[in-house]
Parts: C-alpha cells; structure tokens; sequence
C-alpha cells in the first residue's frame, strides 16, 4: 500500500487529495496545514495519520520542511499555496521518493533548483496541474521535446469569468466577481489568478521547467469549456491532446498511480452531448498578465521571481479591497519595469 504526505491538507487540492485516498485505499502518514484547524481535526480523526504539522504555529514553518523530507511516505503531495511552498518542495525533492506537485510557485521561482535537486536524488515530479498534467500524459517520456520531435506545448484556459469583457467593463470588478470561476471549484488565490490570465502566465513557467523548454515553444489557447486540459504538436503534425470533464480528482490520481491508471471519482466524457468544442486566442490587451509572464520568462529567473512576488502582493491587495481588479496587472508590470531599468 502506498503512503501519502499532503502538505496544505485543508485547501482545495489537498481535500481532494484525501478523498481519492480514501477511494484508492491509500495510507495518509502525515497531513499540515497553516490555518484551518477546525478542519485539520477532522481529518485528522478520519484518516488517522501518524504526524500532524500546523505550519502557522511557532516553529510551524520549519517543521512544514522536516516532514516534506523524514515523513518517509512514498509520495508527498504539494498543495501548498504560493512561495510558502518553495522550502517544503526543495526539501521534498531530496527525498528521492515521488512528489506529486500542485503547487507551481517553486518552479516559478526556482524552478532549475528543484529540477535539479530531483535529478540529483531520483526524485520523481508528477504534476497535478490540469494542464501540465495533461502534457505529461501526452509525452511518452521526456525525450520527446530534448530530441526535437515536439514543436510546442499548447496549454488551454477557460479564459476565467470575464472572458469577452472589454478592459472598461473590467474597471469596477469586485473580489467575489473574480472568484466565480465558470468551470473550475478553486482557492481564492487561484481564482484570482484565473480570472486576470496569471494562472496561465505561471502555468508556462512552470511548464518550462518540467518539460525543458523555452517560453516560445509554449502556446496559450482559450478553451471555454475546459475539456481539453492541454495538448502536444508534434513536427510531423499531429497533436495529441487529454480530454475530461473538468474534475481534479483525475488528474490527482493520475499522479498517485502512474504509471497505472484505475477507475476514479471523475465521470467519464460523453462528446456527443457536449457536442462542441471552442477555441479562441487570448486577448492581451485586456488581460495583460499572461504577456507579462512570457516577458518574465524570456528576461530569466529574477523577472519570474518579481512577477511572482509581486502578482501575491496585488491579489492580497484586490482581495482585501485596497486596490482594483486592473490595478493587478499595473503593479506587476511596474515593477518589472523597475528591475529592468
């Protein structure tokens, strides 16, 4: 039987995680999270787990750090949100175990030292990510982009809640607006992210990083209806591409059982009911975030780190009513601008 380490346990992701546990039969070692403790308990009574970390508490943080590397479980689940889980990745990747990661941050801002650090220890990197997931599912192995065969990585967003709407219509958007997310059930961080194309500017870092490749191999399409999570072109032409209805259950699984794959929680696709797939180019006029991730990655990993830094500064801000919905974008590329000059 397989064991799990879920850093942030009470989020999203990490709620989810315990449940395809609990259907796969997998043992749960060690849960953390920072804040809801309410709900920390609960699991805790449910899945009984050896080590319990609360990182908020004093000494939490480096405790968070410990169990990543000495929980000994044989897969540690990454759903910590933003750079609280670069240390808890770093050491996570040292363990030699598997890391099945959702947290795209530690990429984003030192993506080269954890791909380092797991190829050093044997550190298998399973992503979670919808998206990149998606890709690992299409690539046969690695190999596949070092040797040429790949011509881009396309990922695909929903485009977030205000998809069509003009930058005036964006003007007076407030937190609860941004955090209706059409298709995807998200944090509030993420949400955000989605809804000003900053998800999907992280989501091409990251993909850089775990596929080795440059930012101009990598192709944002808008997808509405959030089937198709990612695809693969090929030099020959083809493209691969994973289907299913949008449900992180799937992809979380895939990444506790690759290489196998068994029935999940996740309903099957019916296409003939959904009887059309759409695709548009996204607008970055409106939504400049996205532009102002492939800037970032082209100028190296100091502009990721700022842009990361950054966009967590302004969604707290937005979050908290002290700055607007179009003020996001302002303050990334603003401070971009001041590390260039």
């Amino acid at each position: 039987m397989k064991t799990l380490t879920i850093l942030g346990s009470t989020g999203s992701i990490g709620r989810q995680t315990l449940e395809v546990a609990k259907h796969l039969g997998l043992k749960v070692i060690a849960l953390t999270a920072h804040g809801n403790i309410e709900l920390l308990e609960k699991q805790k009574d449910e899945f009984k787990p050896e080590a319990v970390v609360i990182s908020s508490e004093p000494g939490g943080e480096a405790k968070l750090t410990d169990i990543a590397k000495n929980s000994g479980a044989d897969i540690i689940v990454t759903a910590i949100s933003g750079m609280a889980g670069l240390a808890p990745t770093l050491a996570a990747a040292e363990t030699g175990k598997r890391i099945a990661l959702a947290n795209k941050e530690p990429l984003v801002c030192a993506g080269e030292q954890v791909m380092q650090a797991a190829k050093k220890h044997g550190t298998e990197i399973i992503p979670v990510d919808s998206e990149h997931s998606a890709i690992f599912q299409c690539l046969k192995n690695k190999s596949e982009v070092s040797d040429s065969q790949v011509s881009k990585l396309i990922l695909t967003a929903s485009g977030g809640p205000f998809r069509g709407k003009s930058r005036n219509e964006l003007e007076n958007i407030t937190p609860k607006q941004a955090l209706a997310h059409p298709n995807w059930n998200m944090g509030k961080k993420i949400s955000i992210d989605s809804a000003t194309l900053m998800n999907k500017g992280l989501e091409l870092i990251e993909a850089m990083h775990l596929f080795g490749v440059s930012p101009d191999k990598i192709e944002v399409v808008i997808h509405p209806e959030s089937i198709i999570h990612s695809m693969v072109e090929y030099t020959d032409g083809s493209t691969l591409a994973q289907l299913s209805i949008p449900d992180m259950r799937m992809p979380i699984q895939y990444a506790l059982t690759y290489p196998e794959r068994k029935p999940s929680l996740t309903a099957p696709l019916s296409l003939a009911k959904l009887g059309k797939l759409t695709f548009e180019e996204p607008d970055l006029d409106t939504f400049p975030c996205l532009r102002l991730a492939y800037q970032a990655a082209k100028l190296g990993q100091s502009a990721c780190n700022i842009l990361n830094k950054t966009n967590e500064e302004a969604v707290e801000l937005f979050l908290s009513g002290k700055i607007g919905f179009l003020d996001i974008p302002k303050m990334i590329e603003n401070a971009l601008d001041s590390d260039a000059s």
